[in-house]
């Protein structure tokens, strides 16, 4: 067949005349002189984990809301249609989703906060989704005031101080000379040893927090000392060896959002109230 055609008629056979201008352009099928609408980029799956223990970023089955970490996940999705996340139904202890992360086992993992240890292993994208703030929980009937670091020192030297396995939180109280144990396998877990006497304090972020102490085992012999010790941010992080067409697809979606206030939206749907409490 001959490409030789009228002018008008170059777009209808453009499939027959130059089949790679067809995979690159769509032509709106309601008119010839419809401009082309951009093309859809090509489906692109990256390896990710939930992380165990953390129901305010990542909930299982059953539970009211999926997590903060999940709906970002959901709402990268949305912004760019071809990317997709394999993995999330895998729920892991944080120590191991950062063993994968820097063993390149998997791509991505949303949420987690820099520190320069981690920054030696993997890289974040420059896109903040969030703030948390660090909180010490107490038993009801414990008569302790945490007013700062000093009180918090102080009361550590008795029992160390519970903090979550693999957070890096447990860095933050080491450069405070807080005394600390990293038993407990996640925030769960450390209020429940906090319960039964085993230490006098647990230092946690607000969000972790949240769901935890409205759950009936807590509810009522818990409480927050009103300090907020210290903010961090919560990032995206990404393997070393992931090529740069997927981290450019990840970060233009998480600028978009960010744009549109989907960020902020989000973290203020889960952002903890404690009573009216900062």
């Amino acid at each position: 067949m001959s490409c030789h055609l009228p002018r008008r008629h170059a777009l209808a056979l453009a499939g027959l005349c130059l089949p790679g201008l067809l995979r690159a352009r769509t032509v709106a099928p309601s008119s010839l002189a419809a401009s082309p609408v951009a093309p859809a980029e090509p489906a692109l799956w990256l390896r990710t984990a939930a992380q165990a223990g953390a129901p305010a970023k990542y909930a299982e089955a059953g539970q009211r809301r999926p997590g903060l970490c999940a709906e970002l996940l959901q709402a990268v999705e949305r912004s760019d249609p071809g990317l997709r996340f394999s993995g999330q139904e895998q729920f892991l202890p944080l120590r191991r989703v950062e063993r994968m992360l820097g063993q390149q086992e998997i791509d991505v993992f949303f949420c987690l906060i820099r520190s320069a240890e981690r920054q030696r292993q993997w890289d974040y994208l420059p896109v903040p989704l969030y703030r948390v703030r660090h909180r010490v929980v107490l038993r009801l009937e414990d008569r302790h005031e945490i007013l700062g670091w000093p009180e918090l020192r102080a009361l550590s030297r008795r029992k160390p101080v519970l903090v979550a396995q693999g957070s890096v939180l447990a860095q933050t109280l080491a450069q405070a000379q807080v005394s600390y144990s990293e038993a407990p396998r996640g925030d769960a877990e450390a209020l429940r040893m906090l319960l039964l006497g085993r230490a006098d304090a647990v230092y946690a972020q607000d969000m972790a927090l949240a769901p935890l102490l409205e759950q009936p085992e807590f509810a009522g012999r818990l409480r927050l000392a009103e300090v907020v010790l210290q903010e961090d941010e919560q990032w995206v992080a990404v393997a070393r060896g992931l090529p740069p067409v997927p981290r450019q697809r990840l970060l233009r979606a998480l600028q978009t959002l960010e744009r549109e206030g989907g960020l902020r939206a989000l973290a203020e749907r889960y952002r903890p109230r404690f009573a009216g409490k900062p």
